[in-house]
């Protein structure tokens, strides 16, 4: 009974290894053969064998046709006198693909248009001389991302739906904002200079004897943008940006300040404005003029308001004035900047002319940076 039984089992495996077989090969027998001849690189990639490798890869992934092998496709097309430097119409590849004995034949090109990507790519049926299957899709001009690119119009290609927020960054990157997943945050270090004017660039510049800071009124800033784009439509976007700065370095000061802003960027060169509150911690003291020169420190002086030391009551107004010798406060302005985005695959540089119109003295600045595109996480 027990040879009987090892018998049966040995049976049965062999049956369910048989079977597995069949099924394997005929599988394989069901795919159609395909080849990759050639596609036509301009503008992107000067080796159009290399753009042609990057599409057979993506199309071996997909395990949709059995893709000949490059090798074995050399030699059939070496052999038959087939020039794939120049076979890129219809009756060419046709031609090809019957030489080569496969079902399917692959062909297309990869083009650059401004700062556009096109990447084309047509099925052409071998049997019936058709076209049966097409794609042209255009992408931002992200050349380091080519190989994303060409996997999803390959998978587009043949049916199969490619990762949305790959799509989102690579192809709709200017499409309206639908969801959390296309949102764009574009953050990076800013650096720059501003110039005071007025009285208070006349303070910032004034020995500290007189309330002065002894700065240099021109100061270098330096600071991080953070920056979130919420609409996008076309050429127009619009972002809130938050800035925070310190300046003053340069004259041994420690001036932080904070900026607020809702930005608009429009048309293809990405010319921009913004506006929104400045927030700066300033010194500030109480204190007048002497306009009639009673101290006897010349004629219009400012002293602090306990320097009267008359008998007689202070007889001018006392003033809440930018000054060393006081104590901290908040100041608030208005923020209001122009200038334009330079764009560099995914790096972007902002440059920037801001003015902060001020009552004691309005402050003009000139400022620079760069952020680079990062692929927003999927919720």
């Amino acid at each position: 009974m027990k040879t009987i039984k090892k018998h049966i089992q040995l049976l049965f495996l062999i049956f369910i290894t048989f079977g597995v077989s069949l099924i394997a090969k005929a599988q394989t027998t069901l795919k159609p053969l395909a080849a990759v001849l050639a596609i036509e690189s301009k503008g992107v990639i000067n080796n159009s064998e290399s753009v042609s490798y990057m599409v057979r890869l993506e199309l071996e992934k997909l395990n949709v046709y059995t893709i000949m092998d490059k090798y074995d496709m050399a030699e059939l097309v070496k052999k038959n006198g087939i020039d794939i430097s120049s076979c890129y119409g219809k009756t060419c590849i046709i031609a090809a693909g019957k030489s080569l004995d496969v079902d399917k034949m692959i062909t297309g090109s990869v083009e650059r248009f401004g700062e556009k990507i096109v990447i084309s790519l047509k099925v052409i049926d071998i049997k019936t001389e058709n076209v049966e299957r097409h794609d042209a899709t255009e992408y931002q001009n992200l050349q380091p991302e080519l190989q994303r690119m060409i996997a999803i119009s390959v998978q587009k290609l043949v049916g199969v739906t490619p990762d949305e927020t790959i799509v989102n960054v690579l192809v709709n990157y200017d499409a309206p904002i639908s969801s959390p997943q296309t949102q764009v945050k574009l953050n990076g270090p800013r650096m720059g200079t501003s110039a005071t004017f007025g009285d208070a660039g006349r303070v910032l510049s004034a020995p500290k004897s007189e309330g002065g800071f002894d700065m240099y009124p021109v100061n270098f800033q330096i600071g991080w943008q953070f920056e979130k784009q919420y609409i996008s439509a076309g050429n127009f976007q619009a972002l809130v940006e938050f800035l925070p700065m310190i300046g003053g370095l340069e004259s041994g000061r420690f001036i932080p300040s904070f900026t607020f802003l809702n930005g608009f960027r429009m048309g293809k060169g990405g010319w921009e404005f913004a506006f929104g509150p400045n927030f700066r911690i300033i010194t500030k003291a109480n204190g007048f003029f002497d306009s009639e020169n009673k101290l006897g420190g010349g004629n219009n002086k400012w002293y602090l308001e306990k320097d009267w030391n008359l008998t007689t009551p202070n007889p001018y107004t006392i003033e809440n004035r930018l000054d060393s010798r006081g104590y901290g406060a908040l100041s608030t302005s208005l923020f209001m900047g122009v200038g334009r985005t330079f764009k560099s695959g995914y790096l972007n540089i902002p440059v920037n002319l801001y003015f902060l119109p001020r009552k004691e003295g309005s402050i003009l600045g000139f400022s620079f940076g760069f952020n680079i595109y990062k692929k927003p996480k999927v919720q």
